[in-house]
């Protein structure tokens, strides 16, 4: 979790600060929490408007991306002081960061006042129309002779406050995961899927129409998305944003982003419509999914959410079309937060033939047709929510008939639980059920169920490249044409 800090008093010795600081340091096992500076933050004013200088965007940024806000404020004359006061004028007038955002108020005093009165007003302030903060109530902090209670290192000297500090910050923590929940869609079946995603989320740019061919652009301009040079700090890296367009659309797959809400935000963009295996045109990003799926699908695109809205980790099927020298797969990933939400869809898709041959050129393997094998179902993966049977039935020979244009099963009910082998949770996707989806069956070496095994002294001769008409799947709904 990620928390930002803003001191509202900007005087170099500010007690205020000193804390937020000292929270820093004493919690950085347990969350992240940035200090925000609004020193060069200038005064508000209607008659010139300067939500889009550096100054501002910074602190908007940083509180827009946040998970969670803690304002520690000193008392000025009973009130919040103005530098506090200003940087929420800014934030409330046509950029709106702590709308929906959870809010922790603290402060620092001289005396032993605290500073009550001026924690009062800031939550006044903070939960008035145009603001719209979540402030968590109660659980108020309030350090008194702040003069004398930190210690030369910046430390917090008295152990009864440090351990009041530490029940508080836990609170918040959960406080934070209760409000980002609040908005989480919620359907009981996969009927009710909502993929005319009418129901914003607390990631979603609003006010911009999803079927606009310009949504990336004019969504950027919405939030002032950072583009070029301007750099990401990830869990575990930092790139720009032209390094992460480098490095997603040089992965060896077409990836697919849909959000919990139901809207196709992304996919790496690295071959023209005609040259992908699932085509995607540039206009379809910011669409619902229900415009990027003909009727048809509909049944089939709502019971892959669902499924993985509720439990399935991962999805897959192959796409129509499928032969001795192409096996495309399209495969779901659900994509959870650091609270365990439910953040929408991971789709890739990819030819897993040129793997296959590859590892059988190595090995000196080769595919041979098993006639006492029983092939699995293709379809794997929805049994966590959809009614198929936890345990593998007997499986029997399925030969599904799928909707050219997505890659559903158009006859097959995917949730008939004699036509679906689930798979093995502890082992991720069983193999045998992967690559026994087609005609084909492997040999020893990979391992599935059913499987004959033959030595060949030959090389197995490289993949031949062949000329295909591009298949459209089930999430993100490729256009047909």
């Amino acid at each position: 979790m990620r928390l930002v800090a803003i001191a509202g008093s900007i005087g170099e010795e500010s007690y205020n600060r000193m804390l937020l600081k000292f929270m820093a340091r004493k919690y950085q096992d347990l969350v992240e929490i940035e200090l925000v500076d609004i020193s060069e933050v200038p005064v508000f004013t209607q008659d010139d408007d300067l939500s889009d200088s550096v100054a501002i965007q910074n602190v908007y940024q940083k509180v827009f991306s946040a998970d969670g806000v803690i304002l520690a404020t000193p008392e000025h004359n009973h009130t919040v002081p103005a530098a506090m006061k200003n940087v929420i004028e800014w934030l409330s007038y046509k950029l709106h960061p702590f709308d929906g955002k959870p809010v922790w108020i603290v402060g620092a005093s001289y005396f032993n006042q605290g500073s009550s009165r001026a924690q009062l007003h800031l939550k006044q302030i903070l939960e008035s129309p145009g603001v719209n903060a979540f402030v968590m109530p109660s659980n108020e902090f309030l350090l008194s002779n702040a003069k004398t209670a930190f210690d030369d290192q910046g430390n917090l000297k008295d152990a009864g406050t440090v351990k009041f500090l530490d029940s508080i910050i836990e609170k918040f923590l959960h406080y934070v995961k209760v409000i980002d929940l609040l908005d989480t869609p919620d359907p009981k079946t996969s009927e009710d899927e909502d993929l005319e995603a009418k129901n914003p989320v607390n990631t979603t740019i609003e006010d911009v129409d999803m079927n606009d061919d310009q949504w990336v652009e004019k969504a950027a301009e919405k939030v002032h998305a950072v583009d070029g040079s301007t750099y990401v700090k990830l869990d575990r890296g930092i790139l720009t944003v032209n390094q992460l367009n480098y490095f997603l659309n040089s992965m060896p797959m077409e990836l697919t982003y849909a959000d919990d809400n139901n809207q196709f935000i992304y996919y790496n963009h690295n071959a023209s419509a005609s040259k992908m295996l699932a085509p995607r045109q540039p206009g379809q990003a910011g669409d619902p999914l229900s415009s990027v799926h003909p009727s048809r699908a509909v049944k089939h695109v709502k019971q892959v959410i669902h499924a993985l809205r509720n439990g399935a980790d991962l999805v897959g099927m192959p796409v129509p079309g499928n032969g001795p020298d192409k096996h495309v797969m399209h495969y779901y990933k659900s994509m959870q937060d650091e609270n365990g939400r439910y953040r929408g869809v991971n789709e890739w898709v990819l030819d897993i033939m040129p793997i296959i041959k590859y590892y059988l050129s190595v090995t000196g393997q080769k595919l041979v047709t098993d006639e006492q094998a029983i092939k699995a179902a293709p379809i794997f993966g929805l049994d966590a929510t959809s009614g198929a049977s936890a345990k593998p039935a007997t499986p029997q020979p399925v030969e599904p008939q799928t909707d050219s244009s997505t890659g559903a099963s158009e006859h097959v009910d995917v949730t008939d639980s004699s036509e679906i082998v689930p798979v093995a949770p502890e082992d991720g996707i069983d193999i045998g059920e992967l690559l026994n989806s087609g005609n084909n069956v492997a040999t020893e070496g990979v391992q599935p169920v059913g499987v004959k095994s033959t030595t060949i002294n030959e090389p197995v001769p490289p993949v031949q490249e062949t000329n295909t008409t591009p298949e459209v799947d089930v999430v993100s709904g490729a256009s047909e044409g």
